[in-house]
Order: structure tokens, then sequence, then C-alpha cells
């Protein structure tokens, strides 16, 4: 099994080329990030290059952050403003060699959403095709970002098949698809065909995976028997410095 350190989350109290070389330190195998634009280019490139660890992915910008936005893919009347945000982060993608971008959808619902949605997704899959960038969307729950346009595995599903582009692929983040829906197991199976990549965190409370109702050590064999080889990534608040909370990460090597 592998593992990727979500430095969104992992390492956030030092500059992300410094994460990288921590992650790197703890044995991981790749990592991922959210919103890396303010770092230069240059200095993540060449902490990548110096851990010779890949860069998973990275997040679309959320829009308005202080007014509470969080994505704008799925906003209608927005489009030039979401496609700004695509073109921005593939740009950042391919300049560290990024595999994937998450387009964010924000707050939003109904059939204007639903089109918007559909037609900006489509010209982020079309603008990554060439470089070889696979496009990921993710449910979030609605305890932690409740309105947000996209909430359920089911809804991502439709929203692929609506596409139709073979590089838009589903972020299966374990936290959220337990909060919301459960059945992980039976999900990750059902889903596997459309999955990009897997997260993970404790459950309720976002905490390190060794902790809560989730038993990750049975998931990650589950995982692992189902052909699964790339990193999954950690995405779990540390709650403190991060390499205090690697048991987990340890005891599955």
């Amino acid at each position: 099994m592998k593992f990727s350190a979500n430095l969104g989350f992992l390492w956030t109290d030092r500059p992300l080329a410094e994460a990288i070389h921590a992650a790197k330190a703890a044995g991981f195998d790749a990592v991922e990030c959210h919103w890396p634009y303010d770092e230069p280019v240059a200095e993540v490139r060449a902490a990548l290059e110096e851990t010779g660890l890949p860069m998973l992915g990275l997040n679309t910008r959320r829009g308005d952050t202080a007014a509470g936005e969080n994505g704008l893919a799925a906003l209608p009347g927005r489009e030039a403003e979401a496609r700004a945000a695509i073109d921005e982060a593939l740009a950042y993608a391919r300049a560290i060699g990024a595999a994937n971008v998450h387009v964010m959808a924000g707050f939003a619902s109904g059939a204007e959403a639903d089109a918007a949605f559909v037609a900006n997704l489509s010209y982020a899959c079309e603008a990554a095709h060439p470089h070889g960038i696979t496009v990921l969307i993710e449910p979030l729950n609605h305890y932690d970002a409740p309105g947000y346009y996209l909430a359920t595995t089911g809804h991502a599903r439709a929203v692929i098949e609506a596409v139709g582009a073979p590089n838009l692929k589903l972020m299966f983040d374990c936290y959220h698809v337990q909060l919301m829906e459960g059945d992980l197991t039976n999900r990750l199976k059902r889903l596997l065909p459309i999955i990009g990549h897997i997260q993970f965190a404790g459950v309720p409370d976002r905490g390190a995976p060794d902790r809560g109702e989730v038993d990750f050590s049975y998931m990650f064999k589950v995982i692992d028997a189902l052909g699964w080889a790339a990193p999954m990534g950690a995405e779990y608040k540390p709650g403190g410095p991060t390499e205090d909370t690697l048991g987990w990460f340890t005891l599955t090597r």
C-alpha cells in the first residue's frame, strides 16, 4: 500500500516546499495539496525533484473566501471566473507535474447549476487532456460544507456520465462518503471504474485514521484487494504536530 500526504492539512506550519521534504522524511510515497498558488512554483518543483515524490493533485481556487465561497464551477453566471480558475490550476499543475486537478463546484443547486457544472467540467477536461491531467470532482458532506453542490457519489456518477470525458474521475474521500452514505466497502467496489483518487480521515472528527468509527486497517486491506495501486491521500486534521499522529502510518507498512 502507498500513501500520499495531503499538505493542505499536514505540516501546515511550514512552506509547501519544506512540507514536501517533511513528508519524504516521514516515509510517504507522494504528496498532494489544496491551493498552492502563493507558493513559488520553482521552489515547489525543486522540492519534488529533490525528494522524488510525485504531486498527485491540487484544487481550483474557491472564489471569494471572505464571502464564504467554496468553488465556482457550478455557479450560474460565473463561468468566466470558473474557467479562469481552471486555467490557473492546470497551469500550476503542469509546472510542477501534478497528475490531477480537483475542480471545486461551490454552493449551488438546481438545473442552472447542473448546466454550469457540466459545461465547466467539459471545458476543464478538454483543456487538461493534451497534458495528461485528470480532472477530479469530490462530493463533500453537508455537515462540513452545507449546501455544497455535490454531496453524494450517486450525483457525482451522474455528472461524470453527463460530461462523458475519459479524464473526468471521482475523488472518493472515505471521510465524506461515510458521513453522507456509509457502506464504504460496497461503494468502493461499485465505483472503482470511475475513481481517480482515494482519500481518508477518521470519522466523524476528521482526525487521524486510527481513531473513530471506521476501521481503516480493514479498509486499507479492502482497497488493496481491489487492486488499487496508487497512493491514497491522508487528508486529516492532525490537531498538533503531524509527526505525533503518524502511528497509523507505520502500522500499515
